[in-house]
């Protein structure tokens, strides 16, 4: 098949025709294990009946409508959402990257009504990820994002080392605006970020009279075993991000805000023609009742335990870490192997994963994987490791 379109991604030369829960089909047949779900959007796996039957139902009422009016599962997805969240206030978006660009709007006019031009600083941290415009490539704690064919780069933004402590007694003044962190730094290699850390640097930037936001993009919506990530961490952000999988795999994004956060924008600040649609939300809201059912974190967390446990229990010469939290794993490569030569051979075993960070292979699979679907995911990378470590 000719490809027409850019190759932004490095895609694989595969072509995937349908789905069922954690197993995908290609268009020769051949069936494969879904440990990335769409990079954590296919939360509730491929061809979730609910989800397709909420889908086909709203699809054949309403797809979309101006925001200039309100949808009913558009209400009604905004009010389920802040109730489970504990939030005030929310802007739907259509994506990550343009959830981040809304938190960061919101952050700068907060610190302009507090401080005038001067209190405009955010700060992110080292080795985090906040999508792929302008705005957000620069609050990226990565350097590789940052080439010179890109700039200028948007000003205001500083970086800080998650779990440093140091840092954040003298970060924080006059200037900053926000303090804006992941609860996991999922690209930059699934890397934890200590919750007593959390909360002090998040007490350090309110001192200073900044907001606290965080990027739960890739943590939130049950990723990590709870709700939100967050919440595990106990630092109670103003400002909270989504998308991935807030919606099962229709794009769609959120911004959410509370305290001193709720009310600082006004109509005009921030806007989007298919932000929030009706379909979206119509998904959103077979999500949002999927994952907080009884039950349904507490298994997440064990099957993302067993996960880790099995992969450490493998004791491979190659496998330095394995890391994460709920159904968000990383497991740390030595630097001699690179992870994508690890990735492309789990693929042509029929196995997805992907790389993040410099030498990290990265699960994110369905919340709803079965047993089955995880042991033959997992038989599939053990017999991978043990043919770069022979």
């Amino acid at each position: 098949m000719e490809k027409k379109i850019v190759n932004n991604y490095g895609s694989f030369d595969k072509v995937f025709v349908k789905g069922s829960n954690a197993t995908l089909v290609d268009d020769r047949g051949r069936r494969y294990i879904d440990f990335i779900a769409g990079i954590g959007v296919n939360c509730l796996g491929h061809n979730y009946k609910p989800l397709v039957k909420a889908i086909q139902k709203q699809a054949a009422r309403e797809i979309h409508i101006s925001n200039y009016y309100l949808s009913d599962s558009g209400l009604a997805f905004a009010d389920e959402l802040l109730k489970a969240t504990g939030y005030e206030g929310g802007y739907f978006g259509n994506s990550g990257a343009e959830a981040n660009e809304a938190a960061i709007k919101l952050a700068r006019k907060y610190g302009y009504m507090n401080g005038g031009e001067k209190r405009c600083i955010i700060y992110t941290l080292e080795q985090s990820f906040h999508g792929r415009t302008i705005a957000t490539l620069t609050a990226t704690g990565q350097q590789q994002f940052h080439p010179a064919y890109f700039a200028p780069y948007v000003e205001g933004f500083r970086t800080i080392r998650a779990n440093d402590w140091d840092v954040i007694k003298t970060a924080f003044d006059d200037t900053t605006a926000a303090l804006f962190i992941e609860c996991i730094q999922g690209e930059g290699g699934v890397n934890l970020v200590d919750a007593q850390w959390a909360q002090a640097a998040a007490d350090a930037a309110r001192k200073a009279g900044a907001i606290v936001m965080t990027d739960e993009v890739q943590t939130g919506i049950g990723r990590t075993g709870t709700l939100l990530a967050s919440d595990q961490l106990g630092f109670h952000p103003e400002v909270v991000t989504l998308a991935k999988g807030i919606a099962g795999g229709i794009p769609m994004g959120a911004c959410l805000f509370r305290g001193k956060a709720n009310h600082v924008f006004a109509a005009g600040d921030h806007q989007s023609t298919f932000a929030g649609g009706p379909l979206a939300c119509a998904a959103g809201r077979v999500v949002l009742k999927t994952l907080t059912a009884p039950g349904f974190f507490d298994n997440v967390n064990h099957k993302g335990d067993y996960i880790r446990s099995t992969v450490k229990s493998w004791n491979s010469p190659i496998v330095t870490d394995v890391r994460g939290k709920g159904l968000m794993v990383g497991v740390e490569i030595v630097n001699t192997i690179k992870p994508f030569d690890i990735e492309l051979k789990c693929m042509d075993k029929g196995l997805c994963v992907s790389t993040a960070g410099s030498n990290v292979i990265r699960f994110l699979p369905p919340l709803t994987i079965t047993d089955k679907e995880i042991n033959t995911g997992l038989s599939i990378f053990k017999e991978v490791l043990d043919s770069f470590a022979q």
